[in-house]
């Protein structure tokens, strides 16, 4: 049997929708759009929600429309997928690192003052698997210096700091919606805010630039084709309307794995902080600090040949090849984000994963941990 890492979560119901959309002559630009738009404002609770074709193009145009570009600086993770970063680059800034929390695995905001510089024009925090700990520290920090925050909440639909929202902390939050998503619209992302111009701003910009009451051949400014199609956007309209029942069926397979795995003291085993409401996304264990990154990478290997899907997620941004030839990072620059990325063993994790299924993963990988 082949136990995936992830697969989503797709009914009858998405089939017949994205069908219904093919029937008419409405493809892109039509009312699914604006239908996903207002509905996933909605969920949220802020005032604009706009549709992009990805969460990084999401990310970037959010740099654009607060003006970030050539010579600022944006402070972000190491500790995240690369997309967290190259918007910044992108848009032409330079993304500034902080080592993370080695408990929530998020920005250490402790550590975020003594990296603003005069550059420093926003924070850019990412909830890591899920979890918002630490967002309410981040938004006083950039309150305090008069920054703004682009909140990377990608991997967090439906988790909530406080009782507060993920996506709410800042000046501009993106999700995403790839399928190993909470919701999936295949591909996708949408950018949140309460302010109007901001909003304005992005769909332009999404949309080769047209302005906001002009022609279709009628270009105000450099723009792009970011656009989300209402094929994709039916979708994600049945996706969101799914999302307590997806967040149900993520913390029972999160449980399931924390049950079974409780009693391993080669593994840290991931939980929900008090004041989290987590929406999880991945179920990432981490070895015990006694394990090598050969050692790691020889379980994933291991647990791949028993037909077990597994990943290491993440390995530090700042020390990818390219970031490293550009910037001239090197191994010991962020040590916590750099011990954690050695260690980690993301599990498969999705809706519809069985307690038998979870059950075989965790026998496989104690019965490989037993041999290493």
């Amino acid at each position: 049997m082949r136990v995936y890492l992830s697969r989503p979560d797709i009914t009858e119901k998405e089939i017949e929708a994205v069908c219904a959309v093919l029937r008419t002559p409405n493809l892109s630009l039509g009312p699914k759009l604006v239908e996903f738009e207002d509905a996933f404002a909605k969920y949220i609770g802020l005032k604009r929600a706009v549709t992009v074709n990805s969460g990084t193009s999401g990310l970037f145009l959010c740099m654009l429309a607060l003006g970030i570009g050539q010579g600022d600086e944006v402070i972000t993770t190491p500790f995240t997928f690369i997309a967290s970063a190259t918007p910044v680059m992108m848009a032409g800034a330079r993304p500034v690192f902080v080592d993370i929390d080695p408990v929530s695995l998020n920005i250490d905001a402790a550590k975020i003052e003594s990296r603003i510089t005069d550059r420093t024009k926003a924070i850019l925090p990412v909830e890591v698997f899920g979890n918002p700990a630490g967002l309410d520290k981040v938004w006083e920090i950039a309150q305090k210096h008069n920054l703004m925050v682009v909140e990377d909440s990608c991997e967090a639909l439906g988790s909530a700091l406080n009782g507060k929202k993920a996506g709410t902390f800042g000046t501009m939050s993106v999700f995403g919606f790839y399928p190993n998503k909470q919701i999936t619209t295949g591909e996708g992302g949408m950018i949140l805010t309460d302010d109007d111009d901001l909003a304005d701003m992005c769909v332009s910009l999404r949309n080769q630039g047209r302005a906001k009451d002009s022609g279709w051949l009628s270009h105000e400014r450099l723009g792009y084709n970011f656009r989300l199609s209402d094929i994709n956007c039916a979708l994600g309209i049945v996706q969101l309307s799914r999302i307590e029942q997806f967040k149900a069926k993520r913390r029972q397979v999160a449980k399931w794995y924390q049950e079974m795995l409780a009693d391993d003291d080669r593994l840290i085993v991931p939980a929900e902080p008090d004041d989290c409401d987590i929406s999880w996304f991945v179920f990432v264990v981490r070895l015990a600090d006694s394990f090598t990154r050969r050692q790691r990478d020889r379980i994933l290997e291991a647990m791949r040949g028993q037909n077990i899907q597994v990943s290491n997620y993440f390995p530090p941004v700042h020390l990818q090849p390219f970031m490293v030839e550009r910037f001239g990072y090197k191994q010991g620059d962020f040590p916590v984000a750099e011990s954690v990325s050695k260690s980690t063993i993301a599990l498969p994790f999705y809706n519809n994963l069985t307690y038998d299924e979870v059950a075989i993963v965790c026998k496989t990988l104690k019965e490989i941990l037993d041999k290493n």
